[in-house]
């Protein structure tokens, strides 16, 4: 399969030694100093495009993609409210898109993890939910994506909280997300149930880059020669 690679970053080069094992070819490279090449005619040479930018680019990238015609798995953050306006846009080019807050297969079994729990606690009211998230010092949008989603899950159980907040005192209709960034940190991701007697966590506790690689070349072959939106959950049969 030959890959175009849209953000050549640290998530970008783990992908590409991924991918490189998987034998697979790497056909083009976009990064900050040549997003100019970011063309139909370079895009022609690609069967999937593998798009980890940054909040402030990350939209524009996958409208272009889109509409050049080619397979496009993401897993930037930070844009997510415009995902509508990706999805008119996706219909109308008859595209193929997956999207994932995060591409570790881990997480994703982490996630299922996450949606049993707050079914099993919330008939609790004693118990408390917030989640923690703990990121490298160079990510730059907080909370991650990861912490969204999980937080998302336990909301469509707790429908009393309303939103989620970040790092500030919740109302008693709010979710805390607590957003921390400490050196090199690859991701580590904590959903806790407080009450006065006990705590009860689960925590997800990524080492390396490896697992997120990994899930973005998995999720690459799986929509190669595909039409329409699909998650993880799609490529892992959940």
């Amino acid at each position: 399969m030959k890959i175009a690679l849209i953000g050549y970053g640290k998530m970008g080069k783990a992908i590409e030694a991924i991918a490189l094992e998987r034998q697979h070819e790497i056909v083009l490279k976009i990064d900050a100093h040549n997003t100019d090449e970011l063309t139909a005619d370079n895009l022609k040479k690609a069967d999937v495009a593998i798009e980890f930018t940054g909040p402030h680019t990350a939209f524009d990238n996958l409208i272009k993609l889109i509409r050049f015609g080619v397979p496009v798995v993401s897993g930037s953050t930070g844009w997510l409210e415009r995902m509508p306006e990706l999805q008119q846009e996706i219909k109308a080019h008859n595209g193929s898109f997956l999207y994932a807050s995060n591409f570790s297969i881990g997480v994703n079994l982490f996630f299922e993890l996450n949606k049993k729990l707050a079914a099993l606690m919330h008939p609790h009211s004693d118990y408390k939910v917030s989640l923690e998230e703990i990121h490298h010092t160079e990510k730059r949008d907080a909370p991650s994506g990861t912490a969204i989603t999980l937080a998302e899950q336990v909301q469509e159980v707790y429908p009393e909280k309303k939103k989620w907040v970040n790092d500030v005192l919740p109302a008693a209709d709010e979710l805390l997300i607590v957003s921390k960034r400490i050196g090199t940190v690859p991701g580590t991701h904590t959903t806790t149930y407080s009450s006065e007697i006990d705590d009860i966590s689960i925590t997800h506790t990524a080492h390396n880059r490896k697992g997120f690689a990994l899930g973005a070349a998995l999720a690459a072959e799986y929509i190669k020669d595909k039409k329409g939106v699909f998650t993880m959950k799609d490529v892992l049969g959940l």
